[in-house]
């Protein structure tokens, strides 16, 4: 079932993905054997690829669907646990026993300073290895091994590695807390937030959220965010695009 799960969820993501449009589009121009079809398509294929390499459109839809910053005050809020999701490794070097980390790093950056500043009391991270051919290895033994090396606690951290998606990520944690009514704050991506928020409260755990990595910023009125194409774009566009996805399956299968 879970790789099914998985299967299903990459091809999801092929299929709707821009650049994926963009190729389809390119081929059916070039092998169209008519000139105005042809140059419909290509118009076609330039306003799809000027759309979605645009940094003020993606920051736009971006700000509706992300979560909004929060104010964290360490003289007023206090939570038992603060747990954060995984993801956050792109690969680990064996030889060298060095983590690759990613842009989502931010929420474990992020974790570690309300850990610092006594906001929580304890750090829960919940991670294991999300890949199909499971390439990367168990990510919370990663990070637990990090933690210690940069002089955190350890008593004060609990890692539950066996997650492989959200869903799992709220399932195991619940697991791991004494009981539902403690005060928890969940951080991770701003752009996952809603998703993850809506698998702990399946679970039955309320939480505080506290988005991390937001994509968009401030909104801003420069020639290159409002007009120059960017490549990078569009690798946020299909970020989004996953995540939407993920939201609606989870919600066709019960996880949310």
């Amino acid at each position: 079932m879970q790789t099914l799960f998985f299967i299903l969820s990459k091809l999801f993501n092929f299929i709707f993905s821009p650049y994926t449009w963009i190729f389809l589009l390119l081929i059916f121009a070039i092998f169209t054997k008519k000139p105005k079809r042809q140059k419909k398509l290509l118009i076609i294929t330039f306003i799809v690829f000027y759309l979605f390499s645009n940094n003020f459109i993606l920051d736009e839809v971006m700000r509706l669907w992300e979560k909004p910053p929060v104010k964290i005050d360490a003289n007023k809020n206090h939570y038992t646990y603060v747990v954060v999701l995984g993801g956050v490794m792109s690969y680990y070097d064996t030889k060298n026993h060095q983590i690759g980390f990613n842009r989502s790093v931010d929420r474990l950056m992020q974790g570690i300073k309300m850990l610092n500043q006594k906001i929580a009391d304890t750090l829960i991270f919940t991670g294991g290895d999300g890949s199909l051919l499971k390439t990367i290895g168990p990510e919370g033994e990663y990070i637990k091994k990090y933690l210690s090396d940069i002089g955190l606690d350890t008593l004060r951290i609990k890692i539950e590695s066996r997650s492989q998606n959200t869903y799992e990520n709220a399932k195991n944690t619940s697991l791991l807390l004494h009981q539902h009514q403690n005060k928890i704050l969940l951080i991770t991506s701003a752009f996952h937030m809603r998703r993850a928020i809506a698998c702990f409260k399946k679970q039955g755990i309320n939480v505080d959220y506290y988005p991390a990595d937001r994509i968009a910023g401030k909104r801003k009125f420069i020639i290159d965010h409002l007009l120059i194409p960017q490549i990078e774009t569009m690798d946020r566009w299909n970020l989004l695009i996953h995540e939407w996805i993920g939201y609606f399956v989870y919600w066709i299968v019960g996880y949310i």
